[in-house]
């Protein structure tokens, strides 16, 4: 019982954030870059993604094609 009183809380907090960067790594193998070309350096949040200029154009057109240059 105690077991699985310490692996849910576990399990729930593994998917949480498996589930949060999904979306970043699909963004990445889609387009071949890495996370510092759309992000500033520092601790990122839903609320606030930390992007630079290449990243508000990508937010905003959904591609990397005219973007600014870094």
């Amino acid at each position: 019982m105690k077991a699985i009183r310490l692996l849910l809380p576990v399990a729930a907090l593994l998917v949480a954030f498996v589930t949060t960067s999904f979306a970043t790594i699909e963004i990445g193998k889609k387009e071949k870059k890495g996370c510092p070309t759309c992000h500033e350096k520092g601790k990122a949040t839903k609320e606030d993604p930390l992007l630079n200029a290449v990243g508000k154009y990508y937010k905003e057109k959904k591609t990397l094609e005219g973007a600014p240059a870094k």
